[in-house]
């Protein structure tokens, strides 16, 4: 896992995996994975959109294989899309559940210290931001959620969005 490699190779930075975490964040990391599954088909068509176009036929190729569908038809639409959208969300209402267990101490599962179960989090809120834009309809109300939780945690990350 990068995580380790990260800590083991520099000790003298902010440790993702403190205090002996890395089966806990690993557990977390698994379970948000499977609590945003209902998103694949909202997100899968808008990436493919994002890429050049020998990267769009490869992507194209791979997901219908995969997931057995054309790109054109994998996106949910009228009362389908509204109840995948809400599993989506009713997904991300339990690992905030998670999230409120941090004793109200800060934005990140261990209260006022970023882990790896946050940049997992954090990266993924990042990447549906630059697909569908920051000013989209889906950005917006991914962001207003659970009292604005998922908007605080990439804003708390901030800083580290760039590598430098």
């Amino acid at each position: 896992m990068i995580a380790e490699y990260l800590d083991k190779t520099y000790p003298e930075t902010p440790q993702v995996l403190p205090h002996n975490t890395l089966a806990l964040q690993t557990a977390f990391a698994d379970g948000f994975s499977g609590n945003i599954s209902a998103l694949w088909e909202f997100i899968t068509p808008a990436a493919c959109a994002k890429l050049h176009p020998g990267g769009q036929e490869y992507f194209r190729r791979t997901r219908k294989k995969w997931l057995g569908k054309e790109m054109e038809d994998m996106a949910p639409r009228g009362d389908a899309a509204v109840a995948q959208w809400a599993k989506f969300r009713d997904g991300l209402g339990k690992v905030d559940a998670l999230y409120a267990k941090n004793g109200g101490e800060g934005p990140f599962l261990l209260g006022k210290t970023p882990s790896w179960g946050d940049i997992i989090v954090a990266s993924s809120l990042l990447w549906l931001r630059i697909i569908w834009g920051e000013d989209s309809p889906q950005w917006k109300d991914i962001s207003s959620w659970h009292d604005g939780r998922w908007a605080r945690i990439v804003e708390a990350l901030k800083k580290h969005e760039t590598a430098v």
